[in-house]
């Protein structure tokens, strides 16, 4: 198999804040798998909170260690991908890897990878991201999202609370939030009651991943809301872990290391009796692809990251009654303009 990978820059249609960062632009890994004269493209996001970064994820794609565990037979993934797992290094690689050798299969087949997986292409409906913003900056980006049926707020500043209230102000869509990492105990506490007034139907990660008291504490509030857990969590092994803390999970192929992974971590989380969310970080089409190809087996779906970006170079996703649409063409079906 032929590799090459290359860092492509997504540039943010305006500043996206979250509790402890901000950002106009993020580096996604591409990379081009080229076998018996056919050609597939992967995408990955390196996760910045494990300290990933573009660097780091071009020298793991152009490891020797990596081209002897990608071997010379794409369809072999659960062998490719099982040798990709022991490696050390960016999950965000092995996910454009992962999605390139599923790009490579479904296109020889002549088959979606949504059903090579055996799998739907009726997702439900995603969220759609209000960053961290004033209170009537966040007024003009929930005016914005107008016609999504499910928004999440980012939360962990000093006005969360008016922020929300004027959020359900001027719209009747569902409401999620989302801390990352940004809340103490204390404040969830003093929160809790007015969010569930407010509508919000869940909260997510809350607090630090090391504040294991904090969400033990937090179970035992009599009027909580349900909590879902992102930075907490990796893989399959990593929902297993923190399954007595949590009444969801969000997995995103970034943290997972591609569609294989994420659908045996969906596994897992079925057995704990975990609801499960299929997220993103900021990604393109062809990010976004490889996660709705497996999305339908989860309840919750929040993936806009491509409806953040500006001047994409592929074409966009269709999206449907708020729903993305996965590709129905071969492979990850994402094409260039």
């Amino acid at each position: 198999m032929r590799l090459s990978a290359r860092i492509d820059t997504l540039h943010l249609t305006r500043t996206f804040s979250i509790s402890g960062s901000s950002k106009d632009d993020e580096p996604v890994l591409t990379v081009e798998l080229e076998h018996d004269g056919l050609v597939a493209h992967g995408e990955g996001a390196p996760v910045d909170y494990w300290g990933e970064t573009p660097r780091s994820m071009l020298a793991f794609v152009g490891s020797d260690e990596v081209r002897r565990a990608l071997g010379e037979d794409p369809f072999a993934l659960e062998e490719i991908g099982a040798r990709l797992a022991g490696l050390p290094g960016s999950t965000g690689a092995k996910m454009a890897l992962d999605g390139a050798l599923h790009d490579w299969v479904g296109r020889r087949l002549g088959v979606p990878v949504w059903r090579l997986l055996g799998l739907s292409p009726v997702l439900p409906p995603t969220s759609f991201t209000i960053g961290l913003d004033s209170v009537d900056g966040t007024v003009e980006r929930v005016e914005e999202a107008k016609g999504f049926e499910v928004l999440k707020v980012k939360v962990g500043g000093t006005d969360d609370l008016e922020r929300l209230r004027a959020v359900r102000a001027h719209t009747a869509a569902r409401l999620r939030i989302d801390g990352n990492e940004g809340w103490t105990y204390e404040t969830a506490r003093e929160l809790m009651p007015e969010l569930r007034t407010l509508g919000v139907e869940y909260v997510e990660q809350p607090f630090p991943v090391a504040d294991i008291d904090g969400y033990r504490q937090l179970r035992e509030l009599p009027d909580r809301l349900p909590v879902f857990l992102d930075e907490s969590v990796k893989d399959a092994r990593a929902v297993a872990e923190v399954a007595g803390l949590a009444d969801g999970v969000n997995l995103k192929l970034s943290k997972t290391g591609g569609i294989r992974e994420a659908v045996r971590a969906v596994q897992v989380a079925r057995a704990h009796g975990l609801a499960v969310m299929v997220g993103c970080m900021i990604e393109s089409e062809l990010g976004i692809a490889q996660a709705a190809a497996m999305a339908s087996l989860a309840d919750h779906v929040d993936l806009d990251g491509a409806l953040l970006i500006s001047g994409s170079r592929y074409a966009p996703l269709e999206l449907r009654d708020g729903r993305v649409v996965p590709p129905d063409a071969p492979g990850l079906g994402v094409e260039e303009r």
